[in-house]
């Protein structure tokens, strides 16, 4: 079972439309509403390849609600946390290309009772948990060290933690080892402090991740692959992929790959890179079933590609690493 807690969850309305026109009435050529936020995807993902997950989170209002039962649809067990504010609803805007446009709302602000309510439903919900996932940004009303102090508690009942986020509450968390953090290219640059050009400067990155805290690196480096950096050694994997339908989940997807193929190893990190590459051929944030796998199109290899260009360079405003105390 892999426990998910998704602390700012959403209900996500897609639409793809021929094209983004600023200003004018679009018409769309497909929609669909989904369940949302990282530990929500991770869940789904996780469901859609057959195996059981409890999903965590803060609901509240009818967007709450509705969160709960499309989980609930898709075979996913919930144990929200009751809010007083309402679950935020997003937007995402596709191209035929691809390019994606999003709208996310902020959330509900919660307050210091409902964030010590959703520590305890994860130490409550986490027995007999393989992984537990720490998925996407905090609500207002939550402090950077809020992940900081879930990862403790989990690492104190026993549990594995799998951490994705991004800036403070990434850099916070690091100081409690969480068993593996899953940056993308810009996250890590926004760690460090400076830009990435190369798959070389990605690897340095995660690299000092390590050297931060992080017992394990799961880098996704988008079109150019994953990166995993561990002590038992660096690999680096890629996929052909034909087509590009909507990325939106698509690292979600790659972590349940990870975690469900056991967390560890160059096995994990290949079907990391088959769930993602099979994520971003799906509609919307579908999820990929295992029949939507293609396993024989990733290469796992030991030798990185550290003068490769970047497909897309990562910039970033400073925001340097620490090591741990």
């Amino acid at each position: 079972m892999i426990l998910t807690i998704t602390p700012n969850p959403s209900l996500d309305r897609t639409y793809e439309v021929p094209s983004l026109e600023r200003g004018e009435v679009l018409r769309a050529t497909a929609d669909r509403m989904d369940p949302g936020g990282k530990g929500v995807n991770v869940s789904r993902a996780v469901a859609a390849a057959g195996h059981r997950t409890i999903a965590v989170m803060p609901l509240g209002g009818a967007p709450g609600a509705l969160v709960a039962e499309l989980l609930n649809a898709e075979g996913i067990e919930v144990a929200p946390v009751p809010v007083a504010g309402h679950t935020r609803s997003n937007i995402s805007i596709v191209e035929p290309d691809g390019t994606l446009t999003k709208i996310n709302a902020p959330g509900p602000e919660l307050s210091l009772a409902e964030s010590e309510s959703l520590l305890t439903t994860t130490q409550n919900e986490s027995t007999g948990a393989a992984w537990i996932a720490c998925c996407g940004s905090l609500p207002r009303g939550l402090a950077p060290e809020w992940y900081a102090e879930l990862v403790a508690r989990a690492h104190k009942a026993g549990a594995r933690i799998a951490l994705d986020t991004s800036g403070p509450s990434l850099l916070a968390a690091l100081r409690e080892r969480p068993d593996v953090v899953k940056p993308n290219a810009d996250e890590l640059a926004q760690a460090v402090g400076r830009p990435l050009t190369t798959i070389g400067d990605a690897l340095k990155a995660a690299q000092e991740l390590r050297d931060a805290g992080a017992r394990m690196v799961l880098a996704s480096l988008g079109a150019d692959g994953q990166l995993l950096i561990s002590e038992e050694g660096t690999y680096y994997a890629t996929s052909q992929v034909t087509l590009i339908r909507s990325n939106v989940g698509a690292g979600d997807a790659s972590l349940a790959g990870f975690l469900t193929a056991g967390g560890e190893g160059p096995d994990a990190l290949a079907s990391a890179v088959a769930h993602g590459a099979a994520a971003v051929q799906l509609p919307g944030s579908v999820m990929p079933t295992p029949a939507d796998l293609n396993p024989s199109a990733v290469t796992v290899t030991a030798d990185v590609p550290l003068d490769r260009p970047l497909a897309e360079p990562a910039a970033c405003a400073p925001h340097l690493v620490r090591s741990p105390r």
